[in-house]
């Protein structure tokens, strides 16, 4: 099991190369692995029905007692069987669905097949925190499978709803699993169950649970998700709203049932929400005429009827439960694939434009009747072998004296009817040749709130709709799913055999009530008893309220409540974007010295109170420990006061910079070779930025806004000063223990296996520091570029050029670059022979800004320069060096390559996409932090390998230098994003304004 898992992990990574090659064939080999999982899954039946149940762990965190723990008992195996087999079913619909189509359809393969995964593991763990991290995997992925379309508004906003509502209710579980894991002392499910904790807070635990139980399957009031969710590809609806994902719940619900359904909380929240979810969603059926809406609230009904029967907590409704559980997974995963079928072949799911679709597809139509069949509840089918062993259980529950017995019977009863209508509706609407005009602009009109639609009836026969015979792979996985539902009617006892185990595991009635005298089976015929009477009153009862609706016209009426859970939502989101808009113009005024003074005056608040609370001072203070501090420090201050009192921007800059390049000179003769020049370097490339940006600004400060209020500013500054001063002499006394810092040189040989105590704490000893660091400086360097650039980083950067090889002579020469609409290109014209340039964006510099002895002098040194930066990068470990350092030493070529050549040169330089290196050396550096975990070492453990190779001689390599890797790929990235968009793109909007100040 955990080998399937793991290859659900890696299997997808491979099917965005895949599917650019073999397009919608890729789903023939994304089926392979679900199918191997179904197999597996079908080879433990005899093992799972004998009570002999699969079983592995491996220990993921030890200190929380967390493990990737797989058990298959009898509930586990029946989810798998339902996510592996129907999962690998859609897969091969999935190729004749996206057949002629191949955009998207990588990342849409790799998510799916992931999301099978993702579902596997969740109903299979025993351990419930890693339960809910798949929990939430799925939203997430679903998120991205519902928004397939992105184009298109609808999907985006529907993904959106769908990923709020489900994860929403995840946090809200996760508080519960909390609670439930501290009370019971453990986290595995299976242990939980067995010996069940109780009490108030276990109750509050349950009730939590509930939540995200309920909001992942689509239960009152969080139903509405489930309907929008019908934006995206019919696959999708197929396998996640029908088979796997709005299963979650549902299996969370017969997990705790067993146990837990006796607890206070539970049957008032289960069998309440589930009877009315159930109703609800088979009256919206009744009024839908979208096809795919009608089986999505049919769906929402149907959660219900699962809800009531798996949640009410006693032996003969958990055997109905399972029962019920396979029927609705293979019965609405049939019909969903069926209009897909049917919209892919006629580009529309509106019953109005459908007719006589059913004699010119009579395989399909007939099929489909047997799926309705199955969803209403009609021998020979699993869903009528369901619907009698529920109504056998809530029946003897009732007649026992029990009341949510009779809500339960009373609300299914109802419910069954409700299916029965909308089943009808369904196949009339495809497959019926209708009489009554198609709805024209003229006479329909759509209500926004429900999709039920007014029109004007006509009584003339509609147009038999045109029907294209679909390839007879697309028709196979709804046929198989179809003929399954009565295959697993027939095989009743085979069924009831496999289901008992867990059914046992629940008591025979509920507290108060008397056990039945024997206990229900599952049966195709248990003789003439009240259930089939009951049944049989719901299926005339619903075939007469199909005619009834259709004969009144209520089924095109407008909704009949004013507000629904859907408004309430929306309402919801409209309240946060209002708060969110009066938060934000309140606290951002766009004034820097505001913002800038509030961190400061509460910095000297908390800083300040917390030293006059603090008790007794105490300071370990030396006046110097070398004799460079006594000639460096006047210098700094000195530079620190001409900064304030400069009137120049560029000036102050400068003045701001000697005080860093001051600390230089103390790292370096303090022993800290390292922070010396790490510390000049991003002096440097700080200058260069602040050169870039001053360029946009006036030379003078104070020129278009002055500086108001300069008292209170000076009496802030020296405030922030006296505290930060006070709180470094405070903190030299404060100390009660040795520091950790003194045992760090061993550390870093021991552990780090290096001697560059600094470079080693950075990518191993304190490497989560670092990861926050390099979060950070992504988020600054994207900000930065989304601030500046329109579209995109690299969305105006000039074309690279290179040079060709003249007729004339075996000497090389370029041809000059021409700017045009599309970018920068080759001037192509006979005449275009032009002096030897040492860089090629020189060319298109101005003669003014031009400096030939700086390209020769760039020319020679970029190529060492980048050199040096790789040393220092795999020599940082043992040598003064390290990834950061050697990112900025790499970041000041490319600084030089623009300053000589100009944003073109830049273009030529550095042609890739700033966010790729961002990106890559942040998915390294994650990388260092994951792959440790599978090897059962804590997070960023590094390991070290040494041996001799040819030529090379002794190597020794730590796993850590890839952390340093991903360093130096983010700094290189930083220094690149800042030279596109304050050098490169000011620098063309600069040239856009020139130019159209000369035009005009």
């Amino acid at each position: 099991m955990l080998l399937l898992l793991g290859a659900f992990a890696l299997a997808p990574l491979a099917f965005p190369w895949l599917a650019a090659r073999l397009g919608a064939r890729a789903f023939y080999i994304a089926a392979v692995l679900p199918t191997a999982a179904f197999v597996y899954t079908a080879a433990q039946s005899s093992a799972v029905a004998n009570g002999d149940i699969p079983f592995e762990s491996y220990d993921w965190i030890p200190p929380l007692g967390i493990e990737l723990s797989m058990r298959m008992d009898t509930l586990g195996w029946l989810l798998s069987l339902i996510v592996t087999g129907v999962g690998a079913l859609v897969m091969l619909y999935c190729r004749w669905y996206f057949r002629d189509k191949s955009e998207g359809l990588g990342q849409f393969s790799a998510v799916l097949l992931a999301f099978a995964g993702a579902m596997f593991g969740l109903v299979l763990t025993d351990d419930i925190v890693v339960l809910v991290m798949f929990w939430e995997v799925t939203s997430v992925l679903s998120y991205l499978l519902i928004g397939f379309y992105h184009r298109r508004a609808g999907s985006r906003r529907a993904a959106l709803q769908a990923l709020l509502v489900t994860t929403f209710g995840g946090l809200v579980m996760l508080i519960g699993v909390v609670l439930i894991v501290v009370a019971a002392g453990t986290s595995s499910l299976s242990t939980i169950i067995a010996d069940v904790p109780t009490g108030p807070v276990v109750d509050v635990a349950l009730v939590l649970l509930l939540v995200g139980a309920l909001s992942k399957s689509a239960i009152f009031p969080f139903h509405f998700w489930l309907p929008g969710a019908m934006a995206a590809p019919t696959p999708v609806s197929a396998y996640l709203h029908a088979a796997a994902m709005v299963k979650a719940g549902i299996y969370l619900l017969a997990r705790l049932a067993p146990a837990f359904a006796d607890a206070a909380p539970w049957r008032p929240i289960v069998l309440g929400l589930g009877v009315a979810t159930m109703l609800l969603g088979g009256i919206q059926a009744l009024r839908e005429t979208d096809l795919k809406r009608v089986l999505a609230f049919g769906t929402v009904s149907q959660l219900g009827f699962l809800t009531v029967v798996l949640g009410y907590g006693t032996r003969d409704a958990a055997l109905a439960g399972l029962a019920l559980l396979l029927s609705h997974a293979l019965f609405k995963s049939a019909l969903f694939l069926v209009v897909g079928v049917i919209d892919r072949q006629l580009n529309t799911r509106d019953i109005d434009e459908l007719s006589g679709v059913g004699r010119q597809a009579p395989v399909m139509a007939t099929f489909s009747v047997i799926a309705v069949a199955s969803m209403v509840g009609i021998p020979p089918t699993v869903g009528f072998v369901a619907k009698e062993g529920a109504f056998t259980a809530f029946l003897n529950e009732a007649l026992g004296g029990s009341a949510w017995g009779w809500v339960a019977l009373v609300g299914v009863a109802v419910g069954s009817a409700l299916t029965m209508a909308y089943g009808i509706r369904f196949l009339w609407g495809a497959f019926a040749t209708k009489r009554g005009a198609r709805a024209t602009r003229g006479t329909r009109a759509t209500n926004r709130g429900t999709g039920a639609t007014n029109e004007t009836p006509d009584a003339t026969p509609m147009p038999v709709t045109a029907w294209p015979d679909p390839p007879i792979g697309f028709l196979g996985a709804p046929v198989a799913l179809a003929g399954l539902t009565v295959m697993a009617g027939l095989f009743a006892p085979v069924l009831d055999w496999a289901f008992a185990p867990y059914a046992d595991t629940a008591p025979a009635s509920t507290p108060g009530v008397a056990p039945p005298a024997e206990t229900s089976h599952l049966a195709l015929w248990h003789g003439l008893e009240p259930e089939l009477s009951l049944s049989l009153a719901t299926v005339l009862v619903g075939a007469i309220m199909f005619l009834a609706s259709r004969s009144t016209g209520w089924d095109r009426k407008p909704r009949m409540l004013r507000f629904t859970a859907a408004d309430g939502y929306h309402a919801a989101l409209r309240g946060v974007d209002r708060l969110s808009v009066a938060t934000t113009t309140f606290t951002q005024r766009g004034s820097l010295p505001v913002y800038v003074g509030t961190i400061f005056v509460v910095l000297v608040a908390a800083e300040g109170t917390a030293l006059v609370a603090g008790g007794e001072w105490t300071a370990d203070l030396d006046p110097w420990q070398t004799p460079m501090q006594l000639v460096v420090a006047p210098l700094m201050i000195a530079a620190g006061i001409f900064a304030v009192r400069a009137t120049k921007r560029y000036t102050g800059v400068v003045l701001v910079s000697v005080t860093g390049l001051g600390m230089v000179l103390l790292f370096a003769t303090s022993g800290a070779p390292d922070l010396a020049l790490t510390q000049v370097l991003v002096e440097t490339v700080t200058l260069v930025a602040f050169a870039l940006v001053l360029r946009r600004l006036p030379a003078r400060m104070g020129e278009h806004n002055a500086s108001v209020w300069p008292l209170a500013r000076a009496v802030l500054g020296i405030g922030v000063g006296v505290t930060m001063a006070v709180v470094a002499i405070v903190a030299t006394g404060a100390r009660v223990a040795d520091p950790i810092s003194d045992r760090f040189p061993a550390l870093a040989y021991e552990l780090g296996h290096g001697k560059n105590v600094v470079n080693v704490a950075l990518v191993d000893l304190r490497g989560w520091d670092t990861m926050g660091e390099l979060s950070v400086l992504i988020l600054a360097a994207t900000g930065v570029a989304s601030l500046v650039f329109v579209t995109h980083r690299s969305a105006s950067l000039p074309a690279a050029t290179h040079p060709v090889p003249s007729t004339k002579s075996r000497t090389t020469r370029r041809r000059p670059l021409v700017e045009t609409a599309e970018g920068v290109r080759l001037q192509t014209s006979a005449n275009s022979d032009s002096p030897r340039a040492w860089l090629l964006g020189g060319q298109r510099m101005r003669p003014e800004s031009r400096s030939i002895i700086l390209e020769v002098v760039v020319r020679i040194l970029f190529h060492t320069i980048i050199v040096v930066s790789i040393y220092l990068l795999f020599a940082g470990h043992n040598l003064p060096g390290g990834g950061f350092a050697g990112g900025l030493v790499a970041g000041m070529a490319l600084v030089m390559r623009y300053i000589a050549g100009g944003r073109y040169e830049l273009g030529v330089a550095a042609p890739g996409d700033a966010g790729m290196l961002l990106g890559t050396g942040m998915t390294l550096a994650i990388a260092c932090a994951v792959v440790p975990l599978f090897f059962g070492a804590a997070p960023l453990t590094s390991t070290f390998f040494e041996g001799d190779i040819p030529v090379l001689g002794h190597i020794e390599f730590v796993t850590s230098t890839i952390f340093d890797v991903g360093v130096y790929l983010v700094v290189i990235g930083l220094v690149l994003d800042v030279l596109r968009s304050l050098g490169a793109e000011v620098d063309r909007q600069a040239q856009e304004l020139r130019t159209r100040g000369a035009d005009s």
